[in-house]
């Protein structure tokens, strides 16, 4: 089994394009298949941009708020500067690569219906990177696809609700 969540859905889809057959099953968690649009592309860009003038700390301050969901920034305060620490423990130049990859990446949304394996889709109900309904748009193009939306979540379930994403996966995985 393979699993993404985010940036790693993406990685997921790419190695699903060069070796389909090591795949068994497949989780792709609050990530997304089609390419950057141009106002997703813009903001790499500023962000990119940020991290060679500011540094590591700016891109910290600037994307760590939007990758948690309301409910946990209200109710769980400490993780936000959690995830603040994490971002910031890679360097400026790593992060501004994988936001220029990102930007570069294929779109995948035609390779959907190619991927016949077992797949379990989870995204947070309050992700504002990669919505709800862009999640269940990705299951419905899935042949064998089922989908968890986890409640009071953004775009990092696994910190935030990690029973549920974990409870999502157990589930998943014993049904294989």
């Amino acid at each position: 089994m393979i699993g993404g969540l985010s940036l790693g859905g993406y990685v997921a889809f790419a190695l699903f394009r060069r070796a389909p057959e090591r795949f068994r099953a497949l989780v792709l968690a609050d990530t997304r298949a089609e390419a950057d649009a141009a106002e997703a592309r813009a903001s790499r860009t500023r962000l990119i941009a940020l991290a060679g003038t500011d540094g590591i700390g700016a891109i910290a301050d600037d994307f760590a708020p939007k990758l948690l969901g309301t409910t946990t920034k209200e109710t769980n305060p400490g993780l936000l500067e959690r995830v603040r620490q994490i971002i910031t423990t890679n360097q400026a130049s790593a992060v501004q690569a994988a936001l220029a990859a990102m930007m570069r990446r294929e779109d995948s949304t035609a390779l959907l219906p190619a991927i016949t394996v077992p797949t379990l889709v989870i995204v947070g109900d309050e992700d504002q990177l990669t919505p709800p309904a862009l999640s269940a748009s990705m299951r419905a193009a899935l042949p064998r696809a089922s989908l968890v939306v986890i409640p009071k979540a953004g775009h990092l379930p696994n910190l935030e609700q990690p029973e549920a994403f974990n409870a999502a996966l157990l589930t998943f995985l014993g049904g294989l």
